[in-house]
C-alpha cells in the first residue's frame, strides 16, 4: 500500500463521510438488492473471475445502484458522470481524503477500499479481490484486513443477539461483528493484533457512529485479563498454511496456533449465562473427532458445546484453492504440492468448516455434552435457532423428562417437510428425513420408523397418553413413543406446552 492507505478520516470529514453513506442507501445499496442485480443466491457467491459478466449482462443499467456496485464491491473504474450522481463535490472530496476513493485527471474513480453490504449495514474493508490491479497497490501486505467474506457472514448470521451487558470480539477485523454487536451491547471490546485492523474497526465505529466500542491492540484475552463478558465473537486465523504471509488467515501448519489459544481462553472471560461462538475450519483426522480436540483445549471447564459442520473440503481441493501462482503453471503446481503436503503431514484428511457455540453447562441437566449437527451455511437470522439447539438438547437430557412430558402437550415445532425414501424390491420400510420449513439454519434430520410415526401423528397437539393410545393402534408401545418424543423434541421437530406448572417442574424439578 502507499503511503496515503485507507481509513483515515477526520472528525471535519465526518459529516460527508455520513452523507455519503446515506445516499449509498437511497440508492439503495443493502446485500438483498445487491444479490437481486448481480443474480446471485448469496452474496458470498460473488467470483472476481466472472466480472465481466456482471457489468455486461447485470450492470447494464447504469443507475446509482449499479454504479455503487461495481465501485464499491466489483472493484471498477467509475467515469465522472456516474460519481457526481452518487456523492456532490464535499461528499467526493471527504471520500478522497480518507483515502477511500482516488479520482484521476479524468475524474475516473477507483475504491480503494470495498464497502461490503452485511443485511442493511455497510462496512468499509480492505478488498476481497486484492489480487487485482488497483491505484497504489503492488503487492497483497501482510497485514491487509480480511473482507467481508463468507465465514464473516456466516458468523454475523448465527450470532445470537439477545441485549447483553458486554461483548468482546476477538480478531476482529473490519469490526463488522463488533458493529453488530453495538447495537444490542451496552459495551464492545474489540481486539486485534494487527494495527491496521484496529485502525479500519474505529474508522467503521467512527462512521456508523457506535460510539459504544472500545478498540483495542492486542492478542486474544491479553488486553481484557479478569474481565468477562455476555457474548464473544471471533473469526480467527485458521487456515492450516505452510507459509505466513497473509495474518488474518495463516494459523500456522496446523491451523491451530490461535484458534486452540482461543478456545482455552474461553473459560475464564465467558460470563455465567453468556455464549461463545466462532466461526472457523478445522482440520480433522480419521481416528480423532473434532469434539475430542475442543474438549481438550477446554481443559477441565464445564461447558456445553454445540458444532455446527458446515462444508468439508478433501485436502486435494483445499489445496488447489489456496496454491500461489494464478499465472504460472509450475508455481501453481509446486504450491499445491506445498499446501497438499502439509495437510498430510498434520494427518488431515478433509478440512471442516464449522461455526462452533459453547455455554456453560447446567449441573441440573447432567454432565457437559457436544452436539455435533451436519447443515448447510446459515441463510438468515440464526441467532434464535441456535439458542433452541441449547435448550432442546438440554431438556432432551433432564433427568426427569419422562415426569415432564407426562405433564404436557406435544406439538409440532412448526412447517415440516417430510421425505422418504424406499429401496425398490426392499420389504423394509421408508426411511424418512425431516427439517422444518422457514429456518434459517437447513438441518435434516433422519428419523426412524416411530419418529416418523409420531410425528405424522402430531396433526393438533396431543397430550402424551392421546398420543400413546394413538400410537399403539399403530403397533408402536409406550415406552418406544416416549422416546420417539425425546429424540424429535432434542432435534428441535417437537416443543411441549408452555404450561406453566410444566416450566416450574422443569426448573425446580
Amino acid at each position: 500500500m502507499t503511503d496515503s492507505a485507507p481509513f483515515l478520516i477526520d472528525d471535519t470529514d465526518l459529516s460527508g463521510f455520513r452523507t455519503a453513506i446515506s445516499r449509498l442507501t437511497r440508492a439503495g445499496y443493502c446485500e438483498t438488492a445487491v444479490c437481486e442485480r448481480l443474480g446471485v443466491a448469496d452474496i458470498s457467491f460473488l467470483q472476481w473471475r466472472a466480472l465481466p459478466i456482471y457489468r455486461e449482462e447485470r450492470l447494464k443499467l447504469r443507475d446509482a445502484l449499479g454504479s455503487a456496485i461495481d465501485l464499491f464491491l466489483l472493484q471498477g473504474a467509475v467515469p465522472a458522470v456516474e460519481l457526481n450522481r452518487l456523492f456532490d463535490t464535499n461528499d467526493q472530496g471527504a471520500l478522497v481524503r480518507g483515502g477511500i476513493l482516488v479520482i484521476d485527471d479524468n475524474g475516473v474513480a477507483r475504491a480503494r477500499a470495498s464497502l461490503f453490504p452485511v443485511g442493511n449495514r455497510l462496512v468499509f474493508s480492505d478488498h476481497a479481490w486484492p489480487k487485482l490491479p488497483h491505484p497504489g497497490q503492488s503487492s497483497i501486505p501482510y497485514d491487509q484486513v480480511m473482507s467481508v467474506g463468507a465465514d464473516s457472514r456466516w458468523l454475523a448470521r448465527a450470532t445470537v443477539r439477545r441485549p447483553v451487558g458486554a461483548t468482546l470480539d476477538l480478531c476482529t477485523g473490519s469490526g463488522i461483528h463488533a458493529l453488530l454487536a453495538a447495537s444490542h451491547s451496552q459495551h464492545v471490546v474489540a481486539v486485534d493484533i494487527n494495527s491496521r485492523a484496529a485502525h479500519c474497526t474505529r474508522f467503521n465505529a467512527q462512521v456508523t457512529g457506535a460510539d459504544n466500542i472500545e478498540v483495542i491492540i492486542g492478542n486474544l484475552f491479553e488486553p481484557v485479563q479478569g474481565k468477562c463478558f455476555d457474548l464473544i465473537t471471533a473469526n480467527p486465523p485458521f487456515v492450516p498454511s505452510p507459509v505466513d504471509s497473509l495474518r488474518f488467515r495463516d494459523g500456522g501448519n496446523s491451523g491451530e496456533d490461535v484458534q486452540q489459544d482461543l478456545i482455552a481462553g474461553l473459560p475464564c472471560h465467558l460470563a455465567p449465562g453468556g455464549i461463545a461462538q466462532i466461526v472457523t475450519e478445522l482440520g480433522e483426522r480419521d481416528d480423532e473427532p473434532i469434539s475430542d480436540r475442543l474438549r481438550r483445549w477446554l481443559g477441565d471447564a464445564p461447558m456445553d458445546i454445540l458444532i455446527l459442520r458446515l462444508r468439508e473440503h478433501t485436502v486435494t481441493n483445499y489445496a488447489i484453492g489456496h496454491a500461489e501462482g494464478d499465472y504460472d503453471f509450475g508455481t501453481f503446481l509446486d504450491s499445491v504440492h506445498e499446501w497438499a503436503d502439509n495437510l498430510r503431514t498434520q494427518g488431515y484428511t478433509r478440512i471442516v468448516s464449522v461455526l462452533l457455540a459453547f455455554q456453560w453447562s447446567d449441573p441440573a441437566f447432567g454432565p457437559p455434552w457436544i452436539r455435533s449437527e451436519e447443515t448447510g451455511a446459515p441463510i438468515g437470522s440464526a441467532g434464535g435457532e441456535i439458542e433452541a439447539l441449547f435448550r432442546t438438547e438440554r431438556l432432551a437430557r433432564h433427568p426427569r423428562l419422562y415426569e415432564i412430558l407426562e405433564r404436557s402437550l406435544v406439538r409440532r415445532a412448526g412447517p415440516t417437510g417430510l421425505m422418504e425414501a424406499r429401496m425398490l424390491g426392499s420389504q423394509q420400510g421408508a426411511n424418512a428425513q425431516a427439517h422444518l420449513l422457514g429456518t434459517s439454519l437447513p438441518l435434516h434430520q433422519w428419523l426412524v420408523p416411530a419418529e416418523r410415526e409420531v410425528l405424522v401423528l402430531l396433526e393438533e397437539p396431543l397430550a402424551m397418553h392421546d398420543l400413546v393410545a394413538l400410537a399403539s393402534e399403530l403397533g408402536i408401545d409406550e415406552e418406544t413413543v416416549f422416546a420417539a418424543v425425546g429424540s424429535l423434541l432434542r432435534r428441535g421437530l417437537v416443543l411441549l406446552s408452555d404450561d406453566p406448572s410444566v416450566s416450574s417442574f422443569m426448573v425446580n424439578g
